[in-house]
Parts: C-alpha cells; structure tokens; sequence
C-alpha cells in the first residue's frame, strides 16, 4: 500500500510540473509576441528622414562671366624732374636762401657766394684781352706799312709775308683772350646758384661757411608736378604689358586709389633676376604726393572669353582641395573642382572642371551637411517650417 500509495504520488508531481512547463512556455512565447509587435509598432512610428529645404537666393547655377586678370607690381614714387644745383666756380658759401621744403621757381638766387677769387680772375683775363688787342694793332699798322712799300718795291715780298704772318699770329691771340674771358664771365654768373626748374627743396649738400669746389653739389630741387613709380614685374607676365595702359595706384597715407598709365617698359631684366622694370607716370598737378611714398600698382588684362564661375562664398576647403555642395537628384552631393582665376572684387571664381554650367550649387557655407542627405529648393512663396530647414543647416 505504501509502495502503491507512493507511485501514485509521484506521478502526479510530473504531471503538475509538465502542466507547469508548458504554462511558462506558452507565455514567453506571448511575451516574445507582444515585444515583436511593440517593435513593429515603433518603427512604423518611426519619422522618415528630414527633407533640407533651400531659398532660391541660397542655390545659384554657375554663370559664365569674364573675369579680368591682375599684374601687380610696387615700389616707391619718385620724381623724374629732379636738378642738382652745382656750384660752377670755387668759392666761399656766404648764405643759403632756400632751406629744406622751401618752394623756388626758376632762376630764382638760392645761395650766395664770395666770388671776389673769380672777379679777380675776369679783371685778369680782361687785361689779357687788352694787351692783345693792342698788339694786333701794333702788328697790323706795321703790315700796312711794309705793303705800302713792297708797292713800290723798297722791301722784299719775304719781308711782307714776314709781317703778315705776325699780323695773323696778334689776332689770333686777341681772339684766344677774349674767349678766356668769356670763360670766366660765364663762370661768375654761373656762380650765382640759382634754381634750374620751379619746384621744392629736397636736400641742402652745404653748410654756409664752407669753401665749395667746382661742380660741389649744394641743393637738390625736385618738381612734384609729375611722378613716377618703377616698378618689377616677371618675365612670364611683362608681355601682357605695353605703353600706354592704365594701371590703378593705392598709395599709403592716401585713401582714395589714383590712375597712372605705363611710360616705359625696361628692354631687359634686371641682372641677377627674372624681372623687368615697368615706368608709370602719375600726375600730381597739386603736389599733395611727394617722391618716396610706397604704392602698389594694379593692371587690369580683360578677359577675351566668358569662364565659368560660381560665387567664391560657395568653395569649400583649402586651395588644394577645392569642394562643392550641389543638390543632384534631390540629395545633397560633395564635388571635387579645379579652379582658375579669381575676381575679388566681384567674389568669382572660375571652375575648371568638377561640374556643368546646369548644376545646382550652394551659394554659400553650411555646417552639419551631410552627404546624402535629401534636399530641395523651396519653391518660391512657400513656407518651410523650422523642423526641415532651420535646426538642420547653420550658415557657417
């Protein structure tokens, strides 16, 4: 009976425990249900990706355009009309009448000199004249009288030409002295160092007191009306260059740009580099300008043919790795371009090679763009709501 009572015992606890199992079975299976179902749910609830929408104003086509190119060269003003007043006579400094950033005008007295060593030397060669001419006299009386007697055959004709040879060798020396005296005249109003052109005072080379030489500069005058810059431009770019064309000046200390024209170009390069000097001339007929201001020259070389060009707002990347964001098949695309010329002054630039003329390209720099992304243009009168435009794009 135990033995009975025992069996029959325990094959209920299997049964219970068998019940059991199939219960919790069963209600993973649900719980696995019910998740799958959850999940469904949520991604069904998931949104699709956002759509970047872009104003009109904010995606351009790539226009041809001409896009002028730019020489630029610099230097320093200078001003070709420039005299140094010399003194032409040796002599002592007595005053200087024009000190440094004085005005003068032509032939007006500069400095004095004390010249009484040269007036000395012109009463001498004066004299010289005089003794001359006297002798030229004596030798001419004598010779019209030996003529009158080789008439009547009391003299020899040798002793006639005699006296003719020193009726020549008087005059000739009357002729010579009165040249050295002109010399000397010419000297002493030369030595009155008067100004050559009209225009400043530069520099002062003399101090009064001082014993000048000849030929010893005194003062440099320089004429402010027109100036030159002279410049170096390389010789894979001076042939674009001729006389004539203008050149645009930006000169420090002066806030406005001022026009010049090219005058000369160098037949050669300067020694020891691959750059010839190129000449504009300035006018300055008010002389606010003066000669050793630094100045930048720029020409401009139009352009014999329309390039493509986008805005240069709309490059990305450095110089060597010059990038688009295009919108292509209503999503956003990364292109690799080659660039050319730049325009600053227009923020061109010409493309290469990376796109057509009818692709669709940001005009400006955006952050968190992504390659990819889906993106249209907003059509005009249309309202784009901040969860598809303005929280995905920030102008960067």
């Amino acid at each position: 009976m135990v033995v009975q009572s025992t069996s029959t015992s325990s094959r209920r606890v299997r049964r219970w425990a068998l019940g059991g199992g199939v219960s919790l079975l069963v209600a993973a299976a649900a719980a696995v249900a019910l998740a799958a179902g959850d999940a469904n749910k949520q991604e069904d609830k998931k949104p699709a990706d956002k759509v970047l929408q872009f104003n009109r104003s904010e995606v351009v086509q790539p226009q041809l355009l001409a896009l002028p190119a730019f020489i630029e060269f610099s230097g320093a003003l200078v001003a070709p009309n420039t005299a140094v007043v010399r003194a032409k006579g040796g002599g002592t400094l007595v005053a200087l009448a024009a000190p440094e950033g004085s005005r003068v005008r032509a032939g007006q007295q500069l400095a004095t000199l004390d010249l009484e060593d040269l007036r000395q030397r012109v009463a001498e060669r004066a004299a010289s004249v005089e003794a001359a001419r006297a002798q030229a006299d004596q030798a001419e009386r004598s010779f019209r009288a030996n003529e009158g007697l080789a008439k009547q055959n009391f003299i020899a004709t040798t002793a006639l030409d005699g006296s003719r040879a020193a009726l020549d060798t008087a005059r000739a020396q009357h002729a010579a002295a009165q040249a050295s005296l002109n010399t000397m005249a010419v000297a002493l109003r030369q030595a009155r160092l008067t100004a050559p052109i009209s225009g400043w005072v530069a520099k002062r080379h003399a101090v009064p007191g001082e014993k000048l030489q000849a030929e010893q500069p005194v003062l440099t005058v320089v004429d402010l009306s027109s100036l030159e810059l002279a410049g170096l431009v390389g010789t894979h770019e001076v042939a674009r260059l001729k006389p004539g064309m203008k050149a645009t000046l930006r000169i420090e200390g002066v806030e406005a740009a001022v026009e010049a024209r090219i005058v000369r170009i160098a037949p050669q390069a300067e020694p020891g580099t691959r750059s010839i000097q190129v000449a504009l001339a300035l006018p300055n007929p008010e002389e606010r300008l003066r000669g050793g201001q630094y100045a930048v020259a720029r020409v401009q070389l139009d352009d014999p043919e329309p390039r493509l060009t986008v805005p240069k707002t709309a490059l990305v990347g450095s110089d060597g790795q010059q990038q688009l964001w295009v919108i292509e098949k209503g999503e956003l695309k990364r292109r690799l371009v080659t660039t050319g010329r730049v325009d600053a002054d227009a923020g061109r630039v010409e493309i290469l090679g990376g796109i057509g003329a009818e692709a669709q390209v940001l005009a400006g720099r955006y952050e968190n763009l992504r390659e990819g992304a889906k993106a249209e243009v907003q059509v005009a009168g249309s309202k784009t709501t901040p969860s598809k435009a303005g929280d995905e794009k920030k102008a960067g």
